[in-house]
């Protein structure tokens, strides 16, 4: 019974013992004041009655920035942080006095997105109010390497199915990662509000220096493309509302002839299914009434057709110089050009061994069949490409000779698959043979996988020099073919269309 009692009475002092303590506390805490501590980069700027006035007069003090971006709220800096606090000191700062620290320290921020690009080699960070800005700008951007309505057609899945030739978009990717990220930014980071200005920028990098030109009476697209050392496509690349090669200029009007920065890769897959030419074979007739330096077209060839159908790549408009064929079809068979060559020998003071002069027309094609050329000899952004890429045979096919000479130069130093080091072996052209063929005309055969000849070696037409790489810089297997007058690159040499040989 004792025991009862005394755990009752126990437990009840303990209760009142609690009540209490909870009742002091609520009376101590009844006198504490419940205030703000604001910091700005980890240092106390003060302490304020109310976060939300701080905020308001922020607000209501930025008018200039409001006007500026067309924003209806600016906000503080993004390293600025209030934190709610207890204290038992009636002293606070002036609220006015914390937002002048914080005009004096930061910058204040707008809402909007942070785009982020990044690839292997650097990260770009592109601001904007509003994220379809930079959706406008994207599309703006891959539209400048497209025809007319492409974009719209892929993207709808609306392309055009191809019937006998014409091609298709198969994928559409950038080679960048880009995320897009809401966030608060620095009034005094560029911020893109307008979609002409950061097109602008993903074309043409930061800072460009823009060249414009005026149209003159008799100006062309091609005219002007060429004096700026751009392709034709190039130049409706930068000039958007110019439709096709063929559009007539107004005169007085100005074209933009700036070379493209882009900051992004914009790449799409190509099918494409098309006629190319196929070039033809030459039978060479003995003649051993005539000397060797005698070569004469008995039957001239004639060029078949073939239809091709290849995938290849395309990044900001520039077509990988390798290309994938799926299938061909021959659709005119290509007739043998017959030469007459002499082999009768000259004795005494006769008549030296030349080479065939160009004039004669009887060059054979360097690659074996099906091929595409994936670039032709012309101008790009300011340099320009000396010779014809010639794809779609496949790493290891061979390389032929176009006619007879003496080999002069030979570079095997690279790996055959040399992607990308053009630094260290051969330069671009990574592995590759020249040839002297006579009247001055030199053969250059680059990108080689490898090369079967040696300096000072003869050899004929059709003779398999080597076969077919990537080494080098090269963005796929294939063959650069160049010719040049005089000893390439060496002074007063200059290459020509290797395509007017055939």
């Amino acid at each position: 019974m004792h025991k009862k009692v005394f755990i009752t009475v126990l437990i009840t002092l303990i209760v009142g013992a609690l009540l209490f303590l909870c009742n002091m506390e609520e009376k101590v805490l009844s006198k504490a004041n419940f205030k703000y501590q604001v910091y700005l980069h980890g240092n106390s700027i003060g302490l304020i009655d109310s976060e939300d006035d701080l905020y308001d007069l922020i607000d209501k003090s930025q008018t200039s920035i409001k006007q500026e971006y067309d924003v209806s709220n600016v906000y503080p800096p993004t390293d600025l942080k209030i934190i709610a606090t207890n204290t038992y000191s009636n002293k606070k700062d002036n609220i006015k006095d914390v937002y002048n620290k914080i005009e004096e320290v930061d910058d204040f921020t707008v809402k909007g997105y942070v785009i982020t690009i990044k690839s292997e080699e650097e990260e770009i960070k592109i601001n904007v109010l509003d994220e379809e800005v930079f959706r406008t700008a994207l599309i703006n951007f891959v539209s400048s390497f497209l025809e007319e309505n492409i974009y719209e057609d892929y993207i709808h899945d609306n392309q055009e199915e191809i019937v006998d030739t014409g091609s298709i978009i198969e994928n559409m990717y950038f080679l960048e990662d880009i995320t897009i990220k809401e966030a608060y930014i620095s009034v005094n980071d560029k911020i893109y509000t307008d979609v002409n200005e950061l097109t602008q920028y993903l074309l043409f990098g930061e800072n460009p220096k823009m060249e414009y030109y005026t149209v003159k009476l008799g100006d062309t697209i091609e005219s002007i493309a060429e004096e700026y050392e751009l392709g034709t496509s190039d130049l409706l690349t930068i000039n958007p509302e110019l439709k096709s090669e063929d559009v007539v200029l107004r005169i007085g009007s100005k074209l933009n002839v700036t070379y493209i920065n882009p900051i992004l890769n914009y790449v799409y897959d190509l099918n494409r299914v098309s006629v190319q030419e196929i070039a033809y074979d030459i039978v060479e007739e003995k003649d051993s009434t005539k000397y060797t330096n005698f070569e004469e077209v008995k039957k001239a060839g004639q060029k078949g057709e073939e239809l091709v159908t290849e995938r290849f790549t395309v990044t900001n408009g520039i077509q990988a110089q390798g290309s994938e064929i799926v299938s061909s079809k021959t659709i005119k068979e290509p007739v043998d050009q017959i030469v007459v060559v002499g082999t009768k020998r000259p004795t005494g003071g006769g008549p030296s061994i030349l080479y065939p002069p160009l004039s004669t027309g009887t060059w054979g094609w360097p690659t074996a069949r099906p091929y595409v050329i994936t670039s032709y000899f012309a101008s790009r952004w300011g340099t320009h490409h000396d010779g014809v890429d010639i794809s779609g045979t496949g790493f290891g096919s061979p390389i032929y000779a176009i006619g007879t000479g003496t080999v002069v130069y030979v570079y095997s130093g690279c790996p055959a698959r040399g992607y990308g080091l053009s630094d260290t072996c051969g330069g671009s052209l990574g592995n590759y043979i020249v040839i002297d063929h006579g009247n001055n005309m030199y053969g250059l055969y680059a990108h080689n996988a490898q090369n079967n000849v040696f300096v000072g070696q003869t050899v004929s037409r059709g003779q398999v020099i080597g076969t077919m790489g990537s080494s080098g810089r090269a963005t796929g297997v294939h063959l650069h073919f160049a010719i040049s007058r005089g000893y390439p690159y060496s002074a007063g040499s200059y290459f020509t269309n290797p395509m007017g040989l055939y």
